[in-house]
Formats: structure tokens, sequence, C-alpha cells
């Protein structure tokens, strides 16, 4: 299972610079508003050193991580939902991603040019807020005449919909973003097709000049000190993290935040063939996971076999734990743990 980040903000805060370190792709990353048009995506590998350790124990011929695709969306401006700077391409690229890292400068870089003239973080983070918040209205003003006319039908579930929107559409009237008001499941279903922007999960992510403060609702990154990091080997990436009090690169604590904000576990297979890492929804049963390998593995789902990463690798293996007793055979009301390592048993 691959999903979408999308990383925003206005030009020239980085993210170009962000992103190329990240994905270790080669994108323009220029002192100009606008630079980047057309989204540049990239696929990065999740780094979990959980599922080296599994291939070593099976011995598997292949080894597979799950994978985050980067977007990195043309900057916003001041007045994109009306159309200003590249607004329509802006808002129509971000509506495509599962969540949202939001770039904030608070480097200095006298000879980069900042659009709004001035560094600051928290005005250009109300920039961005708002012009989602108005995207959102938008949204609605154009849907919400024609679900009116066709809710006089009588039909409930229509009903339904319009009060939701018309809630909706009052919140957000309050410049609040929709993430905070606390829709039910049942709701959000109904609302799912319009794909709101201020619905997405968000990451607020500072670049900052110097060293690192770890911790906090934001992250911090130095987008100059990961695009260093992505040219060395891991040997000296450790070595020239320390020396900034570094206890992990920033695209692992991005991509810890992005698994955090949509609600991922990871599960693994392990044997001969391959070990590989999968990604389900925390909650998710053994057939919904089962499913992430293969839709039919979920139809027809039979029962799984599952042991704990932990003493899959202290026992060395299925062959060891099975005779420790530590395989729990479960069936389809079982919720998958982050770090099982599942055999699936599943009929034609």
């Amino acid at each position: 299972m691959s999903f979408k980040i999308g990383i925003v903000g206005l030009p020239n805060v980085g993210k170009s610079t962000l992103f190329k370190a990240i994905t270790k792709n080669q994108v323009e990353a220029e002192n100009y508003p606008f630079c980047t048009i057309d989204p540049n995506i990239g696929t990065v590998a999740v780094p979990d050193e959980r599922i080296e350790k599994l291939s070593d124990i099976s011995d598997s011929e292949k080894t597979i991580h799950t994978t985050i695709e980067f977007v990195d969306i043309a900057g916003l401006v001041k007045g994109a939902h009306e159309g200003k700077g590249l607004g329509n391409k802006f808002l129509s690229n971000i509506r495509e991603v599962d969540a949202i890292v939001e770039v904030l400068r608070e480097f200095q870089g006298k000879d980069i040019a900042h659009v709004e003239g001035s560094i600051d973080a928290e005005r250009d983070r109300d920039i961005i807020d708002i012009e989602l918040i108005m995207a959102d209205i938008q949204l609605i003003e154009k849907v919400l005449p024609k679900i009116e006319r066709d809710a006089k039908s009588g039909d409930k579930v229509l009903g339904k919909k319009l009060d939701i929107l018309k809630k909706v559409k009052a919140f957000l009237e309050e410049e609040k973003m929709l993430r905070d008001l606390g829709l039910k499941e049942e709701e959000m279903e109904l609302i799912k097709e319009y794909n709101f922007l201020t619905i997405k999960p968000i990451i607020y992510l500072r670049n900052v000049d110097g060293e690192i403060e770890e911790g906090g609702d934001v992250l911090e990154i130095n987008a100059k000190i990961e695009e260093e990091l992505a040219g060395f080997s891991p040997e000296e990436a450790e070595e020239y993290m320390k020396s900034f009090n570094m206890q992990e690169s920033g695209l692992d604590k991005l991509i810890r935040k992005s698994y955090e904000a949509l609600n991922l576990i990871s599960f693994f297979t392990s044997g001969e063939k391959e070990s590989r890492a999968w990604t389900v929804e925390k909650g998710s049963t053994a057939p919904k996971a089962a499913g992430k390998i293969h839709t039919d593995f979920e139809k027809n789902f039979i029962r799984a076999e599952i042991v704990s990463y932990e003493d899959f690798v202290s026992l060395g293996g299925w062959t060891k734990a099975r005779e420790d007793g530590k395989i729990k055979d479960k069936g389809k009301d079982y919720i998958v743990q982050d770090g099982d390592v599942i055999f699936f048993k599943v009929g034609r």
C-alpha cells in the first residue's frame, strides 16, 4: 500500500529542496516563485529495520519495504482560491493526496526572496489555512443548490447529506478546519466524495536554520542538512547527524508523523521467497490486512497464523516459534497489531 503525502507551502520556503533531499530526486529548486509548476512525485521506501531483520532470519530472496509517495506541489499565494498565482492548479493537485505536509519557512536566507517580503511562519500558516478553507467553502457553494433540489424528493440519504453539508459550511465560515469538527464515521462517509481539503490530516513542518529542536507537535527539519545527508552513506549520515545532535533523519521523523496522522501501522510476511512490509489502518481486521496482499485473500480468508515480531526474532523464525507455542491461530475478528508477522490461510 502506497499513500501520497503532499508537500505544500508558499513559494521559496524550501519545499523542493526538502523534496529533493527526502526522495533523492533531482528537481528544480531555484530562487523564484512558481519554480515548481507540475507536481514532482517521488516514491520512497519506508525505513523499517524490522523488515531487514526478518529477511535475514528467513534467508529471504527478496526484501520489500512498503512505500510512500511524496508530491511536491506548486507554491501557493494569498488569493489562490480566486485563481491567483497557480491557485487552481495547486488546489486540484492537493485534493489527490492522503495527507498534507505544510512547510513553514523559518530560515533567514536573505538572498532567497520571500513572496510576502518577510519571514513570519505563523502568518504564512494562516495564509495557507485560509486558502484551503475558502476552497472548501467554494466547493460546498457549488454543490449545495443541486443537493437542496434533489433532497426535496424526500430521499432520506440526501436529506442527511444536506444537513451535514450545511453544518460543514457553517463551521468553515468560522475559519475552522473540518478535521476539527468531530464528524462521525457515518457523516464522513456521506461527504467522502467531495474530498474536502481541510479534512485531510496535516503535518506542520518548520524549515529552520541550525540545530533542530526535538519533540513537540510541529516537526522541525533543516532542509539543507537533509539535502547533504541524502548524499552520504548510512555510516557517514549517522556521524553527520551526531554533529547536529540529531537522533534520526528528517525523513524518518516525517514518515513516522505521516503514519501517526493517517492512523497507519505495519505488519509483515516473511519466508524464503520474500520478507515484506505491508501498511494498513490501525484497527484493521485480519481479512482486511489479507486484502492488502491480494483482493481475493480478503474474500477467501480462512485463518491467520500470527506471531509477534519480537518472538519471531528471538526464536529465530517460524519453526521454533511454532514449537514454543508462540504462533496464534486467529479468525476474521482478529485486529492486526503493529509488528505482527502473519501467514494467511485462504481458500479458493
